[in-house]
């Protein structure tokens, strides 16, 4: 399949959930004239701690997330963000990894990969090589991943019980695309935040780190004063999206709100 895909390049495109891809082809937003269904590839479906990673295979569904996979913050996180992913069957055939690989703003995995630092995998006929989350995402739809490449697996570092995580997110509807959502984690030690990362998606073209935020949070205790100063940053530092959903200035707004909340959320864990 890695040879086809070099062949035809933009031409061919892999399916896994197609949950996706799809949609897109029913919009005419994509035509491949080649579709290679990877649920064969039985060896990229897996799931397991190694390594001080979590290594989630190509075709790894999103339902696998419906309870914490790994025990301490990383899984409660997951499966909080899993229940967020569309709706039940959508999350019964979509998979992590092909989430990651379109990459739209929206997509709460995108988030996760963006904000925990994930090593994303990709495979070709030419070898292996791993990106990371915070550089792989370009734009709408836009990623470092090659036409001829194929995501195998993604991995999440584990996070220890030092470590605190919350998620927020607001959409119109249930199952709707987020408007603005934050991912907010915080390593306390001493009752102070020694490391911290936030991140939001829904707002911008791609999901992002603002590490601006993450400087004003490290080194002080996490209260109050520090979580509405970091809520604060992120608002500036967004470029907001300007669309059907919700105006640039709501997002701008939005996202103060939803920062502030995935803070909250994650100390009060």
């Amino acid at each position: 399949m890695l040879a086809l895909l070099a062949e035809l390049g933009d031409d061919g495109k892999v399916i896994a959930g197609g949950q996706s891809l799809v949609p897109t082809m029913n919009f005419r937003l994509a035509r491949p004239g080649h579709l290679f269904d990877l649920n064969g590839a039985t060896e990229l479906d897996f799931l397991r701690a190694e390594g001080g990673k979590l290594r989630i295979g190509a075709l790894t569904r999103h339902a696998a997330f419906h309870r914490p996979v790994v025990d301490g913050p990383l899984g409660r996180l997951l499966a909080e963000v899993a229940h967020h992913i569309g709706h039940y069957p959508i999350r019964q055939r979509g998979t992590f990894c092909g989430s990651v690989a379109h990459s739209d703003p929206a997509s709460e995995w995108c988030l996760v990969a963006a904000t925990l630092e994930a090593e994303i995998v990709a495979r070709s006929r030419a070898g292996e090589r791993v990106m990371k989350g915070s550089e792989y995402f370009l734009g709408t739809f836009s990623t470092q991943l090659r036409p001829e490449e194929l995501i195998t697996e993604i991995r999440l570092p584990l996070l220890d019980d030092s470590w605190r995580a919350g998620f927020y997110e607001f959409s119109r509807r249930a199952g709707d695309f987020a408007i603005s959502m934050t991912l907010a984690a915080l390593r306390i030690e001493s009752g102070k935040v020694v490391d911290a990362r936030v991140g939001v998606g829904g707002v911008d073209n791609r999901p992002r780190r603002i590490t601006e935020a993450e400087a004003a949070l490290t080194g002080v205790a996490p209260d109050a004063a520090a979580f509405a100063q970091a809520a604060d940053i992120v608002s500036r530092m967004v470029n907001p999206m300007n669309d059907p959903h919700a105006t640039a200035a709501y997002r701008r707004d939005l996202v103060r709100a939803t920062t502030l909340r995935a803070l909250e959320r994650a100390v009060a864990r």
